[in-house]
This record gives C-alpha cells, sequence and structure tokens, in this order.
C-alpha cells in the first residue's frame, strides 16, 4: 500500500490535488472542494500532533476490531462518519486551501516518522508512523476520489 512517507505517492496525490477545480461536483458526501481540502489539511494535522482529539467511546470499542480498515490495501468506501470536529462546513477559499493542503502533505512527507504524532487516532487508537502515512495517503485518495481526480 502506498503512504505519505514514499515520494511517488506524494507526487502522485499533489498532482491529482492540482487537477481539481472550484466547480468541481462531489460524488458523495456533504462537503464542497474547498472544505474538503480543510478538512484533508485537518486530518494532516492529527497525524503531525498539530492537532489532538481525544478518543471517542465507540473507537475504544470497535477501533480494534476494524483498525486494519485504515492502513490495509483496500480504499475507505463511500459515506464512512467523520469525527463532527473535522467537519467543515464554513465557506472557504479554493485556492488558499488547495495550496495549504499540498503544503501540509509535503511537511508531512519531509517530517517523516519521527515527526508523526505519538497520539492515538481518536477512533482506531494507538497508531505506528508508517499506519499513519498510509492511513493518510487513504483518506487523501478517498476525498480526490469523491471529487473525480
Amino acid at each position: 500500500m502506498k503512504d505519505l512517507f514514499q515520494p511517488d505517492a506524494v507526487d502522485e496525490v499533489v498532482s491529482r490535488i492540482d487537477t481539481l477545480q472550484p466547480a468541481a461536483q462531489r460524488q458523495w458526501g456533504k462537503m464542497d472542494v474547498a472544505q474538503m481540502m480543510a478538512h484533508c489539511c485537518a486530518a494532516l494535522d492529527m497525524a503531525a500532533g498539530r492537532l489532538n482529539r481525544p478518543r471517542v467511546f465507540i473507537g475504544r470499542v470497535l477501533g480494534p476490531f476494524v483498525r486494519p480498515i485504515y492502513s490495509n490495501d483496500q480504499p475507505f468506501s463511500k459515506n464512512n462518519p467523520t469525527d463532527q470536529k473535522l467537519v467543515i462546513s464554513d465557506p472557504r477559499d479554493f485556492n488558499r486551501e488547495q495550496e495549504q493542503l499540498k503544503l501540509k502533505i509535503r511537511e508531512f512527507h519531509q517530517g517523516g516518522e519521527a515527526q508523526c504524532t505519538k497520539h492515538p487516532h481518536p477512533f482506531f487508537g494507538a497508531l505506528t508512523p508508517r499506519e499513519w502515512a498510509t492511513g493518510m495517503y487513504k483518506h487523501l485518495d478517498h476525498h480526490l476520489r469523491q471529487f473525480g481526480a
């Protein structure tokens, strides 16, 4: 599985982000394309330890059983639940969010394993840096597919 520690995976994701347009229509979900990119920035902030969300009860119960979904070879399915604190509902500037997302992807990649958070994922629990990097790739892929990129 690809992950954000691999230079080719980073280049691929950044290229796909560059194909997004402000009027891109979502194929599922509720966020528009700029909101989606802001949401992905927040997820990368979590993986890098800049945003620490508390564990949720349902994640403590189910997280250990479904944790392999986060870093296996299968893409995320459509319409998975989102942590309400990571839902972006206010209007966002497309160009700003696009540049911020590319910057955060590159920062996560350059920071490598040493800069990855030690804080547990709010749903899946404790993850290795490689699991975070794989999960972040899968998360970005999921949302880029959502907008046809």
